[in-house]
C-alpha cells in the first residue's frame, strides 16, 4: 500500500486529496456567499450544509493525515534544473504540506466552536446533534467566527498557490508533480 516503489502517489491519496479539494470549494463558498442566499429556508439549507461539509473535511483530514504519514509521498522527479531546486522547492513544499493539513484541521474546529459559542447544536447529519458545551455569547462567537473566515480564505489561498505551483512544474519545469496526482494522466 506504499507508494515507496512508484513516483505516482496512489489511489487512496489521490482520492482523498481530489475529495478534499471540492469539499474545500463547495464548504467556503457556502460559508463566503451563503447569506446572499433567499432569507428563510433555503439560507438554513446553506448554513447546514456547509456545517455538513465542515465536518466531512474535518473526518477526511483525520484519516488523510494518518495515511499520509504511514504512506509517504513519492519521491520528487529530477529536472533539468538539477539537484538546487529540489533542495529549495523539497523544504518550502513540505512545509505549505504541513500548513494545509493544519488548516484543514484548524478551519473546521473553529466552525465547530462558533456553533457552540452561538448556543447552537452541532448538527451530525440528520443523526443526531451535540448539545452546545457553552452558553450563547455573541461577542465571543464573533471573534471566532472572524477566526473561521481568516483560517478558511487563507487554506483557500494557500491552496491557490498550491495549485500554482503544481501548474509551474507542469509547464515550466515539465517534471510530472502535477500528472503524479492527476487520475489517469500518468503513462
Amino acid at each position: 500500500m506504499s507508494n515507496v516503489a512508484s513516483d505516482d502517489y496512489g489511489p487512496v491519496a489521490k482520492t482523498l486529496h481530489w475529495v478534499t479539494v471540492l469539499f474545500v470549494i463547495i464548504a467556503w463558498t457556502l460559508g463566503t456567499f451563503g447569506e446572499k442566499l433567499p432569507k428563510g429556508s433555503a439560507q438554513e439549507s446553506g448554513l447546514l450544509t456547509h456545517i455538513w461539509i465542515g465536518l466531512i473535511i474535518l473526518v477526511i483530514s483525520v484519516v488523510r493525515i494518518p495515511w499520509r504519514i504511514a504512506n509517504p509521498p513519492p519521491k520528487l522527479v529530477a529536472t533539468e534544473f538539477g539537484k538546487w531546486l529540489v533542495e529549495w522547492t523539497d523544504p518550502a513544499s513540505r512545509v505549505m504540506h504541513y500548513v494545509l493539513y493544519g488548516l484543514l484541521v484548524a478551519v473546521p474546529a473553529f466552525g465547530i466552536a462558533v456553533q457552540f459559542a452561538q448556543g447552537h447544536p452541532l448538527p451530525l447529519f440528520g443523526l443526531g446533534e451535540i448539545p452546545s458545551p457553552w452558553p450563547a455569547d455573541k461577542a465571543f462567537a464573533h471573534s471566532i467566527k472572524e477566526i473561521h473566515e481568516f483560517l478558511a480564505n487563507l487554506l483557500v489561498i494557500l491552496a491557490v498557490f498550491h495549485m500554482t505551483a503544481a501548474l509551474v512544474h507542469h509547464i515550466v519545469f515539465h517534471d510530472g508533480t502535477l500528472k503524479r496526482m492527476l487520475p489517469h494522466l500518468r503513462k
